[in-house]
């Protein structure tokens, strides 16, 4: 029996439970059709009703590699290539073992895939100097407008702030995301600058480093609603880097006279923050930026942000407050280095990391999340805000 996938939706194989070969009890089928077909990055769920103490589900493309796809009773396939591929299930169940496989043929796709952005599911910016003009916020617009707004400057190639330190954009391709082993699945573009002298050391430049979250749309609605798993970059589990950090801003005063600070800041106490480490600060005003910088689409006189933080990246070199330099690490964060140097804009699913830390297996991903994950403010240059102009799936 062969069953044809062609929605992008999660294809569901539902499995018969297992039965029992006489005195032995050992497993003697789990359900699964002899074969299946699904397009090229669309998802095919595959699961067993058959009990076991242990699961391993392993995919063997048609050059013979292998993955590891679950350990659960449960698995997601998904390909980026045609052709057809073998599903292999291993169950144990105490003394008992068994082992069953299926066909999965991979087909193309009917209507060609973009490899850019095709859907912003959530934009929202932590207060910053860019805020309500890139992208640019008219009276009455909505949540769901600035959404909308957000996908056309991604779209575009045109710069959208995530502001001060935990704000984020959400946003997906129109198919999956396939990890392939050994590759860098996908890259994301900012404005990052980095200038470095003929020994290669940084002697100038503004690197605004945003934490990248991946998603895989397991349940199938849709939504970016499943488990978030932060892609480990290289201040990862390093002494300063802060897992879990949380941040308030508030609303600024419109009566409260503005408290004038170091050269080109207009307002040193501008939006008000606070956070769970027991810090304090504002996000300064500066002169060349003098609209709202609180989303005004948001009607909350408080909004907190969750992410993880990264240690200040920004240094006054001139110690004058007149020059900063902000230093780009090593790999694995958004807008940090120039667009140009696309292999440290390029991201693996396989950097994946669960809510512990620890490494997590994704066979691909439906959903990215951005965050700005340094919080400083640099004077004049103002706070340090990720931005993001675009992402590309880098399998098309």
């Amino acid at each position: 029996m062969k069953r044809i996938i062609r929605n992008t939706a999660v294809a569901l194989a539902l499995v018969a439970a297992a039965g029992c070969n006489g005195d032995d009890d050992k497993v003697t089928s789990v359900g699964l059709d002899d074969s299946y077909s699904v397009v090229r990055m669309q998802k095919l769920k595959l699961a067993t009703g058959a009990p076991g103490d242990s699961y391993k589900w392993t995919a063997v493309s048609p050059d013979g590699t292998s993955a590891v796809l679950s350990d659960s009773a449960s698995c997601i396939f998904v390909a980026a290539a045609v052709g057809t591929y073998t599903v292999r299930l291993d169950i144990t169940d105490g003394a008992a073992t068994m082992q069953e496989t299926t066909r999965v043929a991979v087909v193309a796709e009917e209507i060609e895939y973009s490899g850019t952005v095709a859907a912003v599911y959530d934009y929202m910016p932590a207060p910053g100097q860019f805020v309500n003009t890139m992208p640019g916020y008219e009276e009455g617009d909505t949540r769901s407008v600035m959404n909308g707004k957000a996908l056309a400057s991604l779209q575009s190639g045109s710069l959208v702030t995530l502001g001060a330190c935990g704000g984020y954009i959400v946003f997906g391709f129109d198919h999956t995301v396939v990890d392939i082993p050994g590759e860098k699945d996908f890259a994301i573009y900012g404005n990052a600058v980095l200038n470095t002298n003929a020994q290669g050391e940084v002697t100038g430049g503004s690197a605004e480093p945003g934490i990248v979250y991946v998603s895989l749309d397991v349940n199938g609605n849709g939504l970016p609603d499943d488990p978030w798993y932060e892609l480990a970059g290289s201040e990862h589990g390093k002494s300063g880097t802060v897992r879990g950090y949380t941040v308030t801003y508030r609303r600024p005063d419109g009566n409260k006279p503005a408290i004038p600070g170091a050269a080109g800041v207009t307002d040193c106490e501008y939006i008000a923050w606070s956070d769970n480490a027991g810090g304090s600060g504002y996000v300064e005003k500066n002169t060349f930026h003098r609209q709202d910088y609180y989303p005004q689409w948001i009607d909350a006189d408080e909004c907190t942000y969750t992410v993880t933080r990264l240690p200040g990246n920004g240094t006054d070199v001139s110690g004058n407050g007149s020059n900063y330099l902000l230093k780009p690490y090593g790999w694995g964060y958004a807008d940090s280095y120039p667009n140009s140097d696309k292999d440290k804009n390029s991201f693996d699913i396989a950097w994946a990391t669960d809510s512990d830390g620890n490494s997590a297996t994704l066979p691909g991903i439906d959903f990215i999340k951005v965050a700005t994950g340094v919080m400083q403010s640099c004077g004049w240059v103002g706070e340090t805000s990720t931005e993001v102009s675009g992402a590309e799936d880098l399998h098309l």
